[in-house]
């Protein structure tokens, strides 16, 4: 077996242990907020973000690669996250940094689509 069969077979069997731990997390988020008795907006973040996570799982396994645009949404949401998580008590520059990385990370994704939109059609 070469080298490269080696490495593929490890990183499908990497995507496969990130798939099942990502559905752990769920369940465990899950029954928190069951005992918890009420659902936050961080929570519903986090939730989305097991699901982006399993979306590219499955965008691999369905397409052999991974859209690099996923990533970059599963960043957005995480910052989104992370913004919301610090409450009103965040620096004023720590704000304008996060939400700046939001907006780069935002063009970012659309410059990528754009480009393989354009790439696909074959201008």
């Amino acid at each position: 077996m070469k080298i490269y069969d080696w490495i593929t077979a490890a990183e499908k069997g990497i995507l496969i242990l990130i798939a099942f731990f990502t559905i752990f997390s769920v369940g465990i988020e899950m029954y928190n907020v069951l005992l918890n008795g009420k659902i936050t907006l961080t929570d519903l973040l986090l939730m989305f973000i097991y699901a982006e996570v399993l979306g590219m799982v499955a965008a691999f396994y369905k397409y052999n690669k991974i859209p690099i645009t996923i990533p970059i949404f599963i960043a957005i949401t995480a910052l989104c996250r992370l913004i919301i998580l610090q409450g009103k008590g965040i620096s004023t520059i720590d704000l304008i940094y996060e939400s700046g990385a939001v907006l780069l990370l935002a063009l970012s994704a659309i410059i990528i689509k754009k480009a393989m939109s354009t790439k696909e059609s074959g201008e």
